[in-house]
């Protein structure tokens, strides 16, 4: 009898003695953290660098004389664009534009209404006319307190475009135009003294015996002025028309500027009133065929670099100009090309202390090879292992930085104090002659150290790739 055997089916519930646990299913493997945390970053780059202190130390030297070189050389450039602009400002302002209009034929004449285009361009802070009449006793006008009578020049300017060009007074101010500006005017220092008596004589300025000079022949501050209008020789009227003028300052003598300040300046509109005046007392008439224009224009604009587009955008119409661009662009030109050979002199020193880190970096790997290993094996990232050799090369590069600018404010002061005794004889080593000063700004202190470190991150780049790559076993087994 053939027996069948019978199969039991397996029973789902666990053997005797087990019991099934929910949270055994759900249990996790424990996270173990093998990577370098900042701190063992940083212990580890200051220990391997002091571990070999004469290499660091030729490799750091390297950064530093890179760094004084390009901070030395950049602060030279610096002190003589200063020097340059400081020079330029003597001889002039270095944003007015002058306009001459004599004899020129354009379609377009120099008046009010071109003026006023002219205000219009972006960049333009005034606009003034420069309109010169003569007034003395043989002249349109007699300028006088009734005992000395003014002979020189009445200018007729715009007296709000005029206060923002930085003329200075000895004694008041521009008129404020609260009243309208008729019969009020401003006089030059050197003025003052541009007097005559009854007799024709001009008053001489002497010197009183506790060596200042003698007091002008009129106080404009205080006496009553009389502007008369005189009459032609042809003229057969009798009684001439006069005003009263009140004098609201004294500017100091400036003849740098345009225009300069001898003369009495009133508005112009109040000059071209005068001229009509003078017109219909002595019964001249207007030529209905003359332009009126003017003969010369000052045009102040924001900053330098608005001169060349706005000057080009006058002579588009015809007129000529001058500037202090014409002089300026030359010498600019010159020392910004003095400033890039300067600056590319301490970019090769740094470039050569550039190759020094990338040197001292190579070297480290092979020396560390089986330490780079044992980091591997341990556990350690490839992004930690790239970081010890990158905040290496940074350090080295930050270190010589901070060193090379400290250096670098040493040798701007002796060059600056050396070249400041240096006097006619050219100062040290003739630094006179390339601006007599070195310059460092914030900006270009803390530039240089960014600029040192960035160089020794990007040196220290490729070995720490080159790091990261070596087999662990290999590394292990290298003695």
């Amino acid at each position: 009898m053939n027996k069948i055997a019978k199969t039991r089916p397996a029973s789902k519930s666990p053997p005797s003695g087990r019991k099934k646990s929910s949270k055994g299913l759900r249990r996790k493997k424990p996270h173990v953290d093998n990577g370098m945390t900042r701190l063992d970053t940083i212990l580890m780059c200051i220990k391997n660098l002091l571990r070999r202190k004469v290499r660091t130390a030729l490799t750091v030297s390297g950064v530093i004389i890179g760094t004084c070189a390009i901070t030395v050389m950049i602060s030279l450039g610096i002190g003589m664009q200063k020097t340059l602009e400081e020079t330029l400002a003597q001889l002039g302002d270095l944003t007015i534009i002058n306009i001459y209009n004599y004899g020129t034929s354009t379609e377009q004449p120099l008046n009010d209404e071109m003026l006023d285009t002219i205000r219009l361009q972006d960049g333009v802070v005034a606009v003034t006319p420069v309109y010169n009449t003569n007034a003395s006793r043989w002249g349109n006008y007699t300028f006088s307190n009734g005992k000395y009578t003014y002979d020189g020049q009445i200018v007729g300017v715009d007296f709000d475009a005029l206060r923002s060009m930085g003329y200075t007074f000895m004694e008041g101010d521009f008129p404020t135009g609260e009243n309208g500006y008729e019969g009020v005017f401003v006089i030059g220092q050197d003025s003052l003294y541009s007097y005559t008596d009854k007799k024709g004589n001009y008053v001489q300025q002497t010197t009183k015996p506790d060596g200042t000079p003698s007091d002008p022949p009129v106080n404009v501050m205080k006496d009553k002025l009389t502007l008369t209008i005189n009459k032609s020789e042809e003229s057969n009227t009798k009684k001439q028309p006069s005003f009263k003028i009140t004098c609201t300052g004294i500017m100091t003598s400036d003849y740098q500027r345009n225009p300069s300040t001898y003369g009495v300046f009133m508005d112009i509109h109040y000059v071209k009133s005068l001229e009509k005046e003078y017109q219909k007392y002595n019964g001249i008439k207007k030529d209905k065929n003359k332009v009126e224009a003017y003969d010369n224009v000052v045009v102040k604009v924001e900053s330098m670099e608005d001169v060349q587009r706005v000057e080009d955008f006058i002579k588009s119409y015809g007129y000529n100009t001058n500037s202090m661009e014409s002089v300026r662009k030359p010498i600019q030109d010159q020392a910004n090309q003095q400033q890039m050979i300067f600056g590319s002199l301490g970019a090769i020193s740094l470039f050569v202390a550039a190759l020094s880190i990338t040197n001292t970096m190579v070297m480290s790997v092979y020396e560390r090879t089986r330490e780079i290993g044992v980091m591997k094996v341990l556990g350690c990232s490839l992004s930690d292992i790239r970081g010890v050799f990158l905040m290496e090369a940074g350090a080295i590069g930050f270190s010589g930085g901070v060193i090379g600018v400290g250096i670098s404010y040493i040798i701007s002061f002796i060059i600056n104090h050396y070249a400041g005794m240096g006097g006619e004889s050219g100062g040290m080593m003739g630094m006179t002659s390339i601006g007599g000063s070195s310059i460092i700004p914030f900006w270009l202190a803390i530039g240089s150290i960014l600029f040192a470190t960035l160089v020794g991150l990007l040196s220290g780049f490729s070995p720490a790739n080159r790091a990261v790559k070596i087999s662990a076993l290999s590394a292990i087994k290298q003695e």
